[in-house]
């Protein structure tokens, strides 16, 4: 018998780590919970982010592959859009579409007490990633080996201006 893909977000318990690197400068403050894979889920992600009061989970970002909605299940704070800023409070369901800069977004608790979210996301791989306030950009994703299993993880984080020449180290 196959077990209902059916989770309670009550009975989540966040992942004490995860394979970023969350050692964080001021500001950022959130705990992770993935629990797509718990449901079984294969086209969709889906991550429980709690943030603390005054803090942001993640830099402003914009996907290039990937869309991701955002449901705020507890808290208020902000979503800034591009240079844009927008208050949010439980029930806002927001939608971040793949796209450039203009599309680039990031959720700010500005309440007192934690901001919890359901994200969930398309999983394109490998997906770009940009960051306009640093310059900079991650493409990751698990890629196909040989036997066409999706298995390999690849991450780089890279500034534009730091690109290697196509050439460079051939002979």
């Amino acid at each position: 018998m196959v077990p209902p893909r059916i989770l309670n977000l009550a009975e989540v318990a966040f992942d004490p780590a995860d394979d970023l690197d969350r050692t964080a400068p001021d500001g950022y403050d959130a705990r992770f919970a993935a629990i797509g894979e718990r449901l079984g889920a294969r086209m969709l992600g889906y991550l429980l982010v709690e943030t603390m009061p005054g803090c942001r989970a993640a830099p402003l970002h914009n996907h290039r592959c990937n869309e991701e909605m955002f449901l705020i299940l507890e808290g208020e704070g902000t979503i800034r859009v591009g240079s844009e800023r927008y208050p949010v409070r439980a029930g806002d369901v927001i939608a971040c579409p793949p796209g450039g800069p203009e599309t680039a977004h990031q959720i700010e608790n500005t309440s007192d007490r934690p901001l919890r979210y359901l994200a969930v996301s398309t999983m394109v791989e490998p997906d770009v990633i940009d960051y306009p306030d640093s310059g900079k950009f991650l493409v990751k994703g698990r890629l196909p080996t040989g036997d066409g299993t999706r298995n390999e993880r690849f991450r780089f984080i890279g500034r534009q201006e730091t690109s290697l020449n196509y050439w460079d180290g051939e002979e």
